[in-house]
């Protein structure tokens, strides 16, 4: 009981901790060369990867929540509509959640590497899709922009597929040398 007690309280903490980090990390955004202003890279992604790596999907689900709740409380919005912060929220979870089931199944570094590169075409096909039937129209009608739909498939779904690869490779070289420390994290998880 009292050992259940105490990884509820590390798992906690360190989705605080993990939290924070990404939130940091969603300010260090910097745009590509080619590409739209507003289609920003950020590796706010990497902590939400390794808490559901370590505590499981709720907790990387919380990590992406709470760097966006975070971000959106800090520097707000011009317009006072979150739809950039939700954009995020949903790019986060549909790269992290594939990533940790696929992994799951394939225990191994190269079994990480698919797992990434599923992660990221799912991230990329999935805000395709998003981007075009509901993120750029909600643009459109909450903030009178010009539709941008006719942006997803020369500049949105290249820029997500680069950004997966950036941020893949970034938490490869970590994961190489933190997967022993991660697997240990995993095993007391389902003590």
């Amino acid at each position: 009981m009292k050992r259940m007690k105490n990884t509820k309280i590390r798992a906690m903490v360190s989705i605080g901790m993990l939290s924070s980090i990404a939130y940091l990390l969603m300010l260090l955004n910097f745009p590509l060369p080619l590409f739209p202003n507003f289609l920003l890279v950020d590796f706010s992604d990497i902590p939400g990867l390794i808490a559901t790596l370590i505590f499981g999907p709720v907790a990387g689900i919380l990590v992406e929540f709470f760097k966006n709740v975070l971000d959106y409380i800090a520097t707000g919005s011009q317009t006072g509509i979150p739809v950039g912060h939700i954009a995020n929220f949903l790019a986060g979870i549909v790269f992290i959640l594939p990533t940790y089931f696929v992994y799951n199944k394939l225990k191994t570094k190269k079994g990480m590497t698919f797992a990434l590169i599923a992660g990221t075409m799912i991230m990329a096909g999935v805000m395709s899709i998003l981007n075009y039937f509901v993120i750029l129209p909600a643009y459109t009608v909450l903030l009178n922009m010009p539709d941008m739909r006719n942006l997803v498939v020369p500049f949105i779904l290249p820029f997500n597929i680069l950004k997966g690869v950036m941020m893949s490779t970034i938490f490869m070289l970590l994961f190489i040398r933190m997967q022993a420390w991660i697997n240990k994290f995993t095993v007391i998880k389902n003590v």
